[in-house]
């Protein structure tokens, strides 16, 4: 079916093609197929609106009124529907009440209550979302702090950070655990003079 159309409608162009150059004629063909594409075809010296435009003097009538009229109407409608709804945004707004009567300014109150219930609903929502969010993030904080304090408290217990002899002194050399090589070095000096009066094999910290 579809080859027999296309066949078909190659052959009928092709006729308005002789009209238009054989006889002058303003020709203005329009096709759809049963799948629903469009084919048409119109003549070099004219438009598809100057066809219709001729058509609709010709025979006295007006295309486009019915479709303009249910254009119009549609609009008052929307027009419509937007005016109520301006007046009910500015009637919550506390405006524009003074030709409402008991019962429908009773009915105000209840959808703005209602309103008002669903925001604070939706308000205290999100602060719990944010409150348990900041909750997951100081307990995360705070335990990677303590990660860092055990591990700063292994460094040094480590045999490796521990006192060397070099040059008659001794150092211990500290880590700290946040992936930066800073080491705090620690100097053990004898003091001569305590050992004379005390006796005693005291060591002074000394900061290096």
């Amino acid at each position: 079916r579809q080859v027999t159309y296309s066949k078909r409608r190659n052959g009928i162009f092709k006729k308005a093609q002789e009209l238009t150059v054989l006889c002058d004629a303003r020709v203005s063909l329009i096709m759809l197929s049963s799948t629903g594409k469009l084919h048409e075809y119109i003549s070099p010296t004219t438009t598809t609106k100057k066809m219709y435009d001729q058509y609709q003097k010709t025979h006295n009538i007006d295309l486009w009124s019915t479709h303009y009229q249910k254009m119009e109407e549609q609009y008052r409608k929307l027009k419509e529907i937007n005016n109520k709804l301006r007046r009910g945004i500015r009637q919550r707004l506390g405006e524009d009440l003074n030709d409402l009567s008991l019962k429908e300014l009773c009915s105000l109150e209840q959808k703005t209550t209602a309103s008002l219930t669903m925001i604070r609903n939706r308000k205290f929502h999100v602060i719990k979302t944010q409150t348990d969010t900041y909750k997951k993030k100081v307990k995360s904080l705070e335990q990677r702090n303590g990660n860092l304090l055990l591990d700063i408290e292994a460094k040094c217990e480590d045999p490796q950070y521990g006192l060397v002899e070099n040059d008659g002194e001794y150092e211990s050399a500290i880590a700290f655990a946040n992936g930066v090589s800073n080491l705090f070095t620690f100097r053990f000096q004898h003091s001569h003079s305590n050992l004379q009066h005390d006796g005693l094999g005291l060591h002074h910290l000394r900061l290096a």
